[in-house]
């Protein structure tokens, strides 16, 4: 129905984005239910951690089996979200997104020297796209993406995390996604849970709190969430990092557009073209091989 297998995991990366593109709007419901920010993590992903309980009984062989090699995988994976989570806090959500969004980048570096695939000249069209549109969308007030606080090198550590774990997944594709997607809700849970702690144990949410949220919390996860963690953790297999670094960019367009309709926040002409060159970038590649075979 949806053609080749790397035509499935291309449409697989691009939802994936899609779908953390909307990542924003649970976080922001819990925020306004009084929930500390660095605690909103831990409770985040704690839900479907829960849920997945019994998944993770059912798994336990297959991910013993996996040993280190599916271990580091899925550490690389928890470890970024949860980077890109803390880089939101300490830093603007502006320079967090730019500064993880130089993933792409690290992902075509490392490919190139751990897996020995190609640097293509439409691939590096597609992040001089995407660069350029990142400054357009957030504006060039919010100045180049270089690293200027703790804030900025953690969504910049995110993002090259995130490279580490698509190269990865491509090397070791015969690892299980849905070992990958329980391992990256643990894994960012304990990681997520052991930073507040840290910075801020006595801001634990209350339990009038935590129950407060559940509901919209539980839908977001079950409805999106989930499915875009799968699919974030299945596509990358079959794609180059490169290539799925910038179809995870639908993310930001998705993201853009969510916040105007839903948030109401500006959505005007230099939006709309930073949009545009963002989802040019994703579509680049995909667009010229559609062309090639035609």
């Amino acid at each position: 129905m949806f053609g080749s297998l790397d035509t499935r995991a291309r449409l697989a990366c691009f939802y994936a984005g899609a779908m953390w593109g909307l990542f924003w709007v649970p976080l922001r419901h819990m925020a306004e239910a009084g929930i500390h920010e660095v605690w909103i993590t831990p409770l985040y992903f704690l839900v479907p951690t829960v849920i997945a309980l019994p998944l993770v009984i059912i798994r336990l062989p297959s991910i013993m089996r996996g040993g280190m090699t599916l271990q580091l995988t899925m550490l690389a994976s928890g470890t970024a979200l949860t980077l890109y989570s803390t880089s939101i806090v300490y830093t603007d959500v502006v320079r967090a997104i730019m500064l993880f969004y130089l993933m792409p980048f690290w992902s075509i570096v490392l490919a190139r020297i751990f897996l020995k695939e190609e640097i293509t000249p439409v691939r590096i069209v597609s992040m001089i796209l995407g660069a350029i549109g990142l400054l357009v969308l957030f504006g060039l007030g919010a100045g180049w993406p270089i690293p200027r606080n703790v804030g900025d090198w953690i969504g910049l550590f995110a993002g090259f995390f995130w490279a580490v774990t698509t190269v990865r997944m491509r090397k070791y594709e015969e690892q299980s996604s849905i070992d990958l997607t329980i391992g990256f809700f643990v894994w960012s849970v304990i990681l997520s849970s052991a930073i507040a702690v840290m910075l801020v144990p006595l801001q634990f949410p209350s339990m009038d709190q935590v129950i407060s949220v559940l509901p919209v919390l539980g839908v977001f996860m079950l409805l999106i969430i989930v499915p875009g963690t799968y699919a974030s953790l299945w596509g990358p297999k079959f794609v180059n990092p490169g290539v799925s670094g910038l179809l995870f960019m639908s993310e930001i367009v998705v993201g853009a557009i969510s916040v105007a309709l839903l948030a109401g926040e500006p959505f005007g002409s230099r939006e709309m073209a930073g949009v545009i060159l963002i989802a040019g970038a994703s579509l680049l590649e995909p667009l010229m091989n559609v062309i090639r075979r035609s």
